[in-house]
């Protein structure tokens, strides 16, 4: 009997996230990409994408959690993954999903300062940035400053893993060589809705 409890509670709990992602996409269809919380599978590739080592890890545009989850089951502890989501409503989600992790509620442009409110980012430097924030619809000027934001909490052969619906990395080009990066495909993943493709961007 309580084991259906619990799977019933489970069930609930995923109905709700998707209901709030989905919401959140009725306010903002370009700010989030897709109409569904991305998949365990997707989430399992992009924290496989992280550098051995890693430590300290700022998640961007935490959405419902997907990836979240993904890199505490690499074994990220929680007081070292900080979530970052713009959304309140979001936000609040998070919180009571991850109370072991802190989760701010804010802007990525302002990351660095973010960081330092947190007593294990005080320094305002974390090992590596994992992004689910939807670069192909920003404008050139808040995608640079994002960038600028994540690189510079980074050590100097830091990663920003992200991904991607499209057939290429999502950072433009141009702006790409304005900021001296380079980006390597690293992972795909069909079980995912729709489709996604896993990059590594870091300095040249």
């Amino acid at each position: 009997m309580s084991q259906s409890i619990e799977a019933f509670s489970e069930l609930r709990g995923r109905a709700e996230r998707h209901w709030s992602f989905f919401r959140q996409w009725l306010r903002s269809p370009l700010r989030t990409a897709s109409v569904v919380p991305s998949s365990v599978h997707l989430a399992r590739e992009m924290a496989s994408a992280m550098p051995p080592g890693v430590q300290r890890v700022v998640e961007l545009g935490a959405g419902t959690g997907a990836i979240t989850r993904g890199l505490l089951e690499r074994g990220i502890r929680p007081e070292h993954l900080l979530v970052l989501e713009l959304s309140p409503e979001l936000h609040a989600g998070l919180v009571a999903s991850f109370p072991d992790s802190p989760a701010l509620c804010g802007d990525a442009r302002r990351l660095p300062e973010l960081l330092r409110s947190v007593p294990a980012f005080a320094d305002g430097r974390c090992d590596a940035v994992v992004s689910s924030l939807g670069f192909l619809a920003m404008p050139p000027g808040i995608a640079r400053d994002i960038l600028e934001a994540a690189f510079s909490c980074l050590p100097a052969d830091g990663v920003l893993v992200q991904y991607t619906y499209g057939p290429t990395c999502p950072v433009p080009q141009a702006l790409m060589e304005a900021m001296d990066l380079v980006a390597e495909r690293v992972g795909y993943t069909l079980r995912n809705l729709p489709p996604a493709t896993v990059y590594r961007i870091r300095r040249r």
